[in-house]
C-alpha cells in the first residue's frame, strides 16, 4: 500500500512505460517508478541518497543537487519532531503524476524505514524548496512507525511537519479552507480511516493550529499521536495534552474557528507557527 501527499483535485495516475531493461539490483525498488535511476548523490551525513529521472534533464537534476545539500537539514529536524532517529532513505525525482512543478505530490511505500524508505518526490523545476517540503512529508510518515498509516489523523501531522520544515513551501495543498467551506464536519471525536479526504485532513491542520497558538509544541503533538495509533482521535491527543476533558475538545474548537475574524483561509488559521516562533 503505497501513502501519496498530493494536492486536492490531483488523482494518481501512471503512463503507459516502455518494457524496462532488467533491474539494476543496486538501485532501490521505488513505489512507481519505472524509468532510469540516476545517482545524484548521498547526503554528508549518509542518511539520505538522491536519484534523478535523467530525461527530466539539467531542471530536475538541480532540484537532485539541491535536495543532496539540504536532506541533513530536513532529517535532524523531522528526528527532533518525533524524538527518534529515522534511518537512511533513498529518493527518487521525476515527473510523478506527470507534474514538473511539485503538484504531482510525493508517494513512499509503507511507514516505516524498513519497507517505506524509497521515496518517491515530484520534480519541481526552480523551486527546490518544494522538493524538501515533499521529502519530509512522506519521511515524517516514516518516522511514525506504521502507526498512523492511512487515517486522516496521520495525514495532518505529517503535513504539518511538511509545512514547518518545508517553510510552507507548499501552500497550495492547503486543506483547512475546504474543510471549513463544507461545513466544517467534526473529525475531532473521530479519526478517518483515509489519508485522502481534504475534509477529515483539513480538520486535523486547523485543530493542530489551534494545539500550536495555546501553547502545545508540534513535537509534542507528534509524539501524542505516534502513542494513540491510528486509532486514537484528537479529542483524545487534545485532553492528554491540556488535562481537559475529551468531550470538551469539539465545541470549544468550534468556538474558537467561529470567534476567527477572516475565517478560515489557510492551513494554520490560528497562527500556530508563529506561536511557535515566538516561544523559541
Amino acid at each position: 500500500m503505497s501513502h501519496p501527499i498530493r494536492a486536492t483535485g490531483v488523482t494518481k495516475k501512471m503512463a503507459a512505460l516502455p518494457s524496462a531493461a532488467p533491474a539494476d539490483p543496486s538501485v532501490p525498488q521505488w513505489p512507481s517508478y519505472q524509468g532510469t535511476s540516476q545517482l545524484v548523490g548521498t547526503s554528508p551525513s549518509g542518511n539520505c541518497t538522491v536519484y534523478v529521472d535523467p530525461t527530466l534533464g539539467n531542471p530536475a537534476l538541480q532540484n537532485a543537487q539541491d535536495l543532496v545539500n539540504d536532506a541533513d537539514r530536513v532529517i535532524a529536524a523531522n528526528d527532533a519532531i518525533f524524538g527518534t532517529p529515522g534511518g537512511a532513505v533513498d529518493v527518487i525525482i521525476f515527473a510523478l503524476n506527470g507534474a514538473t512543478d511539485g503538484t504531482g505530490g510525493a508517494d513512499h511505500a509503507t511507514c516505516d524505514y524498513v519497507n517505506g524508505g524509497a521515496i518517491e518526490v515530484c520534480a519541481s523545476f526552480g523551486n527546490s524548496a518544494r522538493v524538501s517540503a515533499l521529502f519530509e512529508a512522506e519521511l515524517s510518515e516514516c518516522s511514525m512507525g506504521g502507526n498512523l498509516c492511512g487515517v486522516s489523523t496521520g495525514e495532518a501531522l505529517s503535513r504539518w511537519c511538511s509545512a514547518q520544515i518545508g517553510n510552507n513551501a507548499l501552500s497550495d495543498f492547503a486543506s483547512a479552507p475546504t474543510w471549513y467551506a463544507d461545513g466544517m464536519p467534526n473529525f475531532v471525536d473521530q479519526t478517518d480511516p483515509t489519508d485522502q479526504n481534504y475534509d477529515s485532513i483539513g480538520c486535523g491542520m486547523a485543530f493542530i493550529s489551534w494545539l500550536m497558538s495555546q501553547g502545545s509544541s508540534l513535537s509534542q503533538i507528534a509524539q501524542g499521536l505516534v502513542a494513540l495509533t491510528s486509532n486514537g482521535t484528537f479529542a483524545q491527543l487534545y485532553a492528554n495534552l491540556t488535562g481537559n476533558d475529551a468531550g470538551t475538545a469539539w465545541a470549544n474548537f468550534q468556538t474558537a474557528v467561529q470567534n476567527l475574524p477572516n475565517g478560515v483561509t489557510s492551513d494554520d488559521p490560528f497562527g500556530g507557527s508563529v506561536a511557535q516562533q515566538q516561544v523559541a
